[in-house]
């Protein structure tokens, strides 16, 4: 199976947006080769602005952009953007609904030997939690160039969320269907709901082909827009599971997992289990042994499908 990585997606996509759109503009903070910006540097170097190692200076120079018309993209590490830079985003893009682009790299605890300063795990709460905010966690390479290219379209503040080690591919290149509000619905199925985001996605899947040989029909919702989030599509399929597992590469408190509990609590409660971060920080290891430790894997999945399964809403 072919794996590329999600920041390279989006390192393709923003290049097709640069020529499609000549308002397109990217403010980077000194990564350009790690965030993948370095191809719109070289083919549009006039719009390219780098102002170091500076998160702070670039969603306040991003804002002034927006502001005068054009449509800036900021792109740095997910670790750096979303805290470093975390008063700017707020008060000058998030209050002033400016139409500005955030990407956020290196997402979650695959940064792998990077170690834990630079392994975000809490970008997403920051993010969905301030108003006029849409937020996107890319699933592979093609979906993070598909939601790139969607962020060019929508209007107001926008986070993306894309990572640094290669996946499994699972959309084709003309799978195109992405819009806010939204869910992807991978494998239907009444057994059991699964919900999942960025790398869970693919051990979503590999769980629910294990769950089927064992007599429970997953069915799998790639959640790449938390918010706002697809609430009628989770909800319409948790009528026909009555149980929910929700699957992320973040810590249990403030993402996907409590953006879904919310709905369930308040719509329509059932049995639900979040495979996530358990509250606590990364540390050093190759991405395969961190997301061994700290349980994001399919068999996390797999026994937290069960446990609700046995519970299940009849």
């Amino acid at each position: 199976m072919d794996k590329k990585s999600s920041r390279d997606g989006f390192g393709k996509a923003l290049c097709e947006l640069g020529r499609l759109r000549e308002d397109v503009v990217v403010v980077d903070a000194d990564v350009a080769t790690s965030t993948r910006t370095e191809g719109f540097r070289r083919a549009f170097n006039k719009r390219f602005f780098n102002v170091g190692i500076a998160e702070q200076e670039a969603v306040l120079v991003a804002s002034g952009m927006a502001l005068c018309g054009e449509l800036p993209f900021v792109s740095s590490f997910a670790a750096f953007l979303t805290t470093r830079a975390y008063e700017q985003i707020r008060t000058c893009v998030a209050m002033p609904n400016l139409n500005v682009k955030l990407v956020g790299t290196h997402g979650g605890i695959t940064v792998g030997e990077d170690g834990v300063t630079h392994q975000m795990t809490e970008d997403i709460a920051l993010m969905r939690s301030l108003p006029n905010m849409k937020v996107f966690v890319a699933s592979d390479f093609h979906s993070a160039a598909v939601l790139t290219l969607l962020l060019g379209e929508i209007q107001g503040p926008a986070y993306l969320r894309v990572g640094r080690e290669p996946t499994p591919e699972i959309y084709k290149e003309d799978d195109k269907d992405f819009h806010p509000g939204a869910a992807k619905l991978l494998r239907p199925g009444d057994g059991v709901t699964i919900c999942a985001c960025g790398i869970m996605v693919h051990e979503a899947l590999k769980a629910a082909a294990i769950l089927g040989r064992q007599g429970i029909n997953a069915e799998v919702l790639d959640c790449y827009c938390i918010k706002p989030l697809a609430v009628q599509q989770i909800l319409a399929s948790i009528r026909r599971t009555g149980c929910c597992v929700v699957a992320e590469e973040h810590n249990v408190i403030g993402g996907l997992g409590e953006a879904v509990a919310r709905v369930i609590s308040e719509e329509y409660p059932v049995p639900i289990r979040l495979v996530g971060v358990a509250d606590r920080y990364g540390q050093s290891g190759t991405a395969r042994e961190l997301q061994e430790y700290y349980g994001l894997t399919y068999r996390e999945i797999v026994g937290a499908s069960a446990q609700v399964w046995a519970l299940r809403r009849r």
